[in-house]
């Protein structure tokens, strides 16, 4: 007997979609706009970025970045991080989610391979699910400079295996870190 595989029902945005529309719509809730603290959804996303980061690895043909990118810093240094009050370390997770997405879209506009493509939108597509989180804890939206100048909290990567690894370790570092001491998740609610 053949067993044929069948993919999911849900692909990765729609399910991180569908966490962030139950959350806002259960029911005796006072506001749509009630704070995503759960970190499952974080963890989703770092499981497809993953994903995208082995498919590339895997990728033998038509998966290079045409040129490098500018990407934020993964390093955390707990004492500084700390130290920043919380719109710093909140400016710090935005802008290196705009540069990610601006990376990612280089990424993908340089992708020849099609099985790719699918890893590269839902990537892209996650990062702004990323972002509608971040809103809903009452974080500013980023505003990005006119130009984007290398610094201390930037550096370039050439290949697209990198940047990927880049994506995955933002998101388990800062942005992690960002969403577990967000202020909107310890409140206390009466």
């Amino acid at each position: 007997m053949n067993t044929v595989h069948q993919e999911p029902m849900l692909d990765g945005g729609l399910f991180a979609l569908l966490l962030i529309v139950l959350e806002w719509t259960r029911p005796g809730l006072p506001s749509p706009l009630r704070p995503i603290c759960d970190l499952r959804v974080l963890n989703h996303f770092i499981k497809e970025a993953r994903d995208a980061e082995s498919a590339m690895r895997s990728c033998r043909e038509g998966c290079s970045l045409s040129e490098s990118v500018t990407v934020p810093q993964t390093r955390v240094d707990f004492d500084i991080w700390e130290k920043k009050n919380a719109l710093d370390q909140a400016q710090e997770v935005q802008s290196g989610l705009w540069l990610l997405h601006q990376a990612l879209s280089s990424l993908r506009a340089s992708v020849t391979n099609t099985a790719l493509h699918s890893h590269l939108d839902n990537s892209i597509r996650n990062l702004l699910s990323i972002n509608a989180v971040l809103r809903s804890l009452n974080i500013q939206e980023y505003t990005p400079p006119a130009s984007v100048v290398a610094g201390d909290e930037t550096w370039q990567v050439s290949s697209a295996t990198d940047l990927l690894q880049v994506y995955v370790n933002f998101l388990r570092g800062k942005v992690r870190l960002l969403l577990l001491d967000a202020q909107a998740c310890h409140q206390d609610v009466s």
